[in-house]
């Protein structure tokens, strides 16, 4: 015989999508977003190995479009409210997977290092904005400390 899985009424008409299931890695509650999503960009043939794609379809992409979005993969801050504080997140799409008017989505997520930055923005932000001289980083510190 098959199996007839019943519903709640209300998650049978509802029509608003659900909170995306992303938890804290080291407590186990759910994250609230802080910021937009910043998407990942590859701009290396060997990237694009590590993510799957095949070398030769991989030198292809990189010859023809310089810079591949990676769909399923991205930066965004969450704020945590046991650890009460907001951290950047490497956040990647494991699966999609749909049931009867219910999408469930698994993420995994991981501490975003430095690198991914460059991935996404193309600059490496610890270092900040190369067009800033030298003279003007350092004078913006002298003041951004006076004013404490």
């Amino acid at each position: 015989m098959t199996e007839i899985k019943l519903l709640k009424r209300c998650d049978r008409n509802r029509k608003r999508s659900k909170r995306r299931a992303i938890k804290c890695p080291v407590h186990g509650c759910y994250l609230h977003s802080v910021s937009q999503k910043y998407k990942l960009f590859a701009t290396d043939a060997k990237q694009l190995q590590q993510k799957g794609i095949g070398r030769q379809n991989a030198l292809i992409l990189i010859a023809s479009q310089t810079a591949v979005l990676l769909e399923d993969e991205w930066l965004e801050a969450f704020w945590c409210d046991e650890c009460q504080q907001t951290k950047w997140y490497h956040v990647k799409l494991i699966s999609k997977s749909s049931e009867k008017n219910v999408e469930c989505k698994s993420y995994s997520i991981s501490v975003a290092p430095p690198q991914l930055w460059e991935q996404a923005m193309g600059v490496d932000e610890t270092r900040g904005n190369p067009s800033v001289s030298e003279f003007t980083r350092r004078h913006a510190k002298i003041v951004g400390d006076r004013n404490l």
